[in-house]
This record gives C-alpha cells, structure tokens and sequence, in this order.
C-alpha cells in the first residue's frame, strides 16, 4: 500500500534560519562601540564658570572637583568635606595614574576654596592640577 503522505512529508524540505553567527556580529558591534565610546565624566553640579581669553581646552580631564556658589566641594557626584580632596583625589590617581585633574569653581565661589582644593590635590601626589573657564563667546 502506497502511503502518499508520508511520501510527500520525506520529499518536504525543511529549511532552518540559523541566527547564530547574526548574534555573534551584533555583540561584536557592541563591544566595538563600547570600546571606541568616550565617555564624558561631569562633576554632578552646575557650575557657573569664569570666562578667560586665554582659556585653552583640555582634553584629557579625567578628574574633575567642583566648587558652587556655596564652596560646597563635589567630586564623582558626591559633596566631600574639603579636609577630604586629598584622601580622594589620592584614591582617584591610584586608579589612574596618568590623570589630570580640572577645578571646576563656580564665579561666585571664593578664591580661598579653590586655593585649598588645588592644594590638596598637590599634597595628593598630582602633577597636573588645572582651573576651569569658559572661553568668551564671539571674542
């Protein structure tokens, strides 16, 4: 007896989408993209910043301590009691050695807070301490 069914379910070609190596492509975009992504660090305030002629652009700014109007002190989103910008800039520059560190101080902030900033992170071992300011617009 002839069984036309099962004849034509053997004759049937099933055809499969393998999505395997379609993955693999999109995770190695992904870590391309992660790897090559430079990521901006903000200081976690706003802050009104001082304009300078000769204000010139740091690339490398990979610390940054900001002082507001207040002379509250932030660093990696959090406030310190200035007594710390030493311990954690200290910390900081064991994470990576190689680092500059900007001063970001709002105008309104006194002169004496951002002196004791910029000298704990010299009494933290750091070699190349900047202050931030804004260039002046169509100047």
């Amino acid at each position: 007896m002839l069984n036309i069914s099962a004849a034509r379910r053997k004759n049937r070609s099933t055809t499969e989408l393998n999505i395997a190596p379609l993955i693999d492509m999109v995770f190695i975009l992904l870590i391309f993209f992660l790897v090559t992504a430079s990521f901006v660090k903000e200081t976690g305030i706003d802050v009104s910043r001082p304009t300078a002629s000769t204000a010139v652009v740091q690339n490398k700014a990979t610390i940054l301590i900001a002082i507001d109007q207040r002379n509250r002190i932030f660093m990696d989103h959090r406030e310190i009691d200035p007594r710390a910008v030493r311990a954690n800039v200290e910390r900081a520059l064991a994470e990576n050695p190689e680092g500059a560190i900007v001063v970001v101080a709002d105008k309104a902030s006194t002169t004496g807070t951002a002196i004791q900033v910029m000298d704990g992170c010299r009494m933290a071992g750091a070699q190349n301490v900047s202050l931030a300011a804004s260039v002046p617009q169509g100047g």
